[in-house]
């Protein structure tokens, strides 16, 4: 197919205040709208832009290692199926997956390119393999593989056990060893999803049976191999795969998610304990429950995300939080019985979400600056807008600048990755009689806040506190943390080379410090684990290395990651009772399933694996893993 007409590359070395025409570099060569631009990682000056397909045997490539200030071109030998996707820890090796799924690699910063290997995209009952140098070599690592995903230092395989059910797989040591994850079972219409991981723990998400739109949270153990229930009729559309699950990056421990009540309507949850427990948000100090509240004094925030900006609500932007803007959360809410469907306002949290404080009627789009010593939005509305609001202290004030003296029709706006800059830029266009003029404007406010921050700007504050001022008062997964942090009235300039300062200090455990281990739940407005009622009395069994073993314990285990030290210490020990028989095994055995016992038991043979998604890299960070259609 062949497009008439050229992109026009700008070039801007001032964070947009200026740009410069350089379409010249790329020979005036039409720049794919789905692939863009694939700029390297961190700050290696590496951009690559994806040319066009013309009637060629491949795209063009133009490849610059000097921001943008040059390129080279380069005619691939494949037609490019996605963005060409960096190495994280060596830029010049890059990896792509053509239109007939094979994938190719460059060692070279993408001046030569060779295919390693055929029809790597498909999915079903396929191979899992890896390579570790460079696709010149593969390793079978899995088979009857339906889909994997990478999470923390977890690989995840989605394998099918006969028929349409599908169970998973973990391994710890990128798929040398594989162990059998104690999750439901899944048939075709079902899916798992990984939410969140780190290098302690996976929240896992396992679709409910039927059409549902719901399905329950699981946490894993420190192996991922032991799941706990975490969060039941959790919400995560099966039609476009929505969920608001959000981890917030400015306080540890800190998610919110919503779950869909049982006469319909959605309510937003938090934890403050990575998964142990989960609450309603607290209504605003200065917020009205509105009219959907059976009581008016009675109501929660309800925090919008994915699903309401997936079902087409006036919702811009999602919830925002920046792990240096410490306890900082940004986001659309609105306060009735549960899920209000009004217009919803931008809510601002200065301590992880326990307290909210209604900031700006109406939806806006917003930034976090200056590691939080700036906030900016702009109002989200179709009319034309010239103004820009910002907030030096945490949004309790609001301040007005008028960025133009003609208005644009605002599009979206821009800030450097990290929080740490005084810029913003913000896009839009001025509709004329026969055409549209684009517009950008960016504001350097480093002008308004021009005095560099002292020590008498900062002051102490202890995270997860409720100003009890007891001895476990902040204590969350085992010990305190207290930050330096701007004070409200200080208006001053944290500066690019603001550093997070914390003073962590552990705490004696306490039965907040343990989840309820498998088979054991955590009862509403309850401390103590009980035994689920479908499995009381049952012997809680489950594989590790392919033999089926025993569980014994009390119901407790210490959440992964906690550091608590002394205190109240449960009876969490875990004897295993070793089988001589592979469990895996003795079900191939006596339901004729071929293919399961190919997890070999001392782990010499392993399986192969392919996955749906576009995220196929060579590294252990997190990918987005969802195992449906």
């Amino acid at each position: 197919m062949i497009r008439i007409g050229q992109s026009k590359l700008y070039r801007s070395e001032d964070y947009g205040k200026t740009f410069q025409d350089v379409t010249h570099l790329i020979n005036h060569t039409f720049i794919q709208t789905e692939l863009g631009i694939a700029i390297g990682p961190e700050n290696s000056g590496k951009v690559i832009l994806t040319g066009d397909l013309l009637e060629r045997s491949g795209a063009q490539i133009f490849r610059s290692v000097d921001f943008g200030r040059s390129f080279a071109q380069t005619s691939l030998p494949f037609h490019p199926r996605m963005q060409i996707i960096y190495n994280p820890h060596n830029s010049d090796v890059l990896l792509a997956i053509s239109s007939v799924n094979d994938m190719w690699l460059s060692e070279d910063f993408g001046v030569n390119w060779r295919r390693s290997h055929d029809m790597v995209c498909d999915r079903g009952s396929l191979e899992l393999k890896k390579t570790s140098d460079y696709g010149r070599t593969f390793k079978t690592i899995g088979s009857r593989i339906y889909s994997f995903g990478l999470g923390g230092r977890f690989v995840f395989s989605s394998v099918m056990t006969g028929g349409s059910t599908r169970m998973i797989h973990v391994s710890v040591d990128q798929g040398e060893v594989w162990n059998m994850a104690q999750l439901p079972t899944v048939g075709h219409e079902q899916f798992y999803s990984i939410l969140a991981a780190s290098e302690d723990m996976v929240f896992m998400h396992v679709d409910d049976l039927g059409d549902s739109g719901v399905g329950t949270v699981y946490i894993s153990d420190e192996r991922g191999i032991l799941f706990s229930k975490s969060l039941e009729r959790h919400l995560y559309t099966t039609n476009a795969g929505d969920t608001d699950f959000t981890n917030v990056t400015s306080l540890r421990g800190v998610y919110m998610t919503s779950v869909l009540d049982e006469d319909g309507s959605v309510q937003t949850v938090v934890t403050f304990d990575q998964g142990a427990r989960w609450q309603p948000l607290r209504k605003p100090w200065n917020s009205v429950c509105d009219s959907t509240a059976a009581n008016p004094h009675m109501c929660s925030l309800h925090i919008h995300a994915s699903y309401s900006i997936s079902i087409k609500m006036n919702v811009p932007m999602p919830p925002h939080s920046e792990h240096n803007a410490v306890g900082l959360i940004l986001a659309h809410g609105s306060v009735g019985d549960v899920g209000s469907l009004t217009s919803p306002d931008v809510y601002v949290s200065d301590d992880g979400g326990y307290t909210w404080l209604r900031a700006l009627n109406g939806p806006h789009h917003y930034a976090i600056l200056d590691s939080g010593g700036l906030l900016v939005a702009v109002e989200h509305v179709p009319h034309p807008v010239s103004q820009i609001k910002f907030s030096t202290d945490e949004g309790q004030c609001w301040h007005m600048f008028n960025f133009t003296d003609q208005p644009i029709f605002f599009t979206g706006l821009a800030a450097e990755p990290g929080a740490r800059s005084m810029n913003v830029s913000l896009w839009g266009y001025r509709d004329f009689s026969r055409s549209q003029h684009w517009v950008s404007v960016t504001i350097d406010f480093r002008q308004v806040l021009s005095r560099d921050c002292g020590d008498g700007d900062y002051v102490q504050w202890l995270a997860h506190s409720d100003n009890t001022n007891g001895p476990t008062d902040g204590c969350v997964l085992g010990y305190k943390e207290r930050f330096l942090r701007l004070r409200k009235d200080s208006v001053c300039w944290n500066g690019r080379d603001y550093v997070v300062m914390t003073d962590p200090t552990p705490c004696p455990c306490t039965l907040d410090d343990y989840q309820c281990d498998f088979g054991y739940f955590r009862p509403e407005n309850s401390s103590e684990c009980e035994p689920q009622p479908e499995l009381k009395g049952q012997a809680l069994e489950f594989c590790l290395h392919g033999n089926k073993e025993q569980l014994q314990t009390s119901g407790y285990r210490k959440i992964p990651g906690n550091h608590c030290q002394g205190g109240i210490m449960p009876d969490v020990t875990v004897l295993f009772l070793v089988h001589r028989y592979s469990v895996l095994q003795q079900h191939a055995e006596a339901n004729g399933i071929e293919g399961i016992d190919d997890f070999n038991i001392d782990g010499s043979s392993k399986m192969h694996y392919h996955d749906e998604s576009d995220e196929v890299n060579l590294s252990v960070k997190v990918t987005p893993f969802i195992d449906t259609i």
